[in-house]
């Protein structure tokens, strides 16, 4: 810490819970507003497979764009 004074567990705990909060609301936005952006699953490398009676879905190009997305984000947001 900079100040040099110490943090009691439940302030630490308060803080976990907080973040974990926060990670919450952020995914439930992202549920809620993800099926509006029209190439989310679209992508040339997402996969699907049809045959009778059953339907796979593969997302791969998808996973990766949000993945590079939010290695970036999270990288300007931890370094100050």
């Amino acid at each position: 810490m900079l100040g040099g004074g110490t943090v009691s567990p439940w302030e630490a705990i308060g803080k976990i819970l907080i973040g974990l909060g926060v990670v919450f609301v952020v995914v439930g936005v992202l549920l809620l507003v993800g099926r509006h952006v029209p190439f989310l699953g679209h992508l040339p490398g997402d996969f699907s497979i049809e045959r009778r009676g059953l339907h796979v879905f593969v997302p791969l190009a998808t996973c990766l764009l949000v993945s590079v997305i939010l290695t970036l984000v999270l990288n300007l947001l931890i370094r100050k």
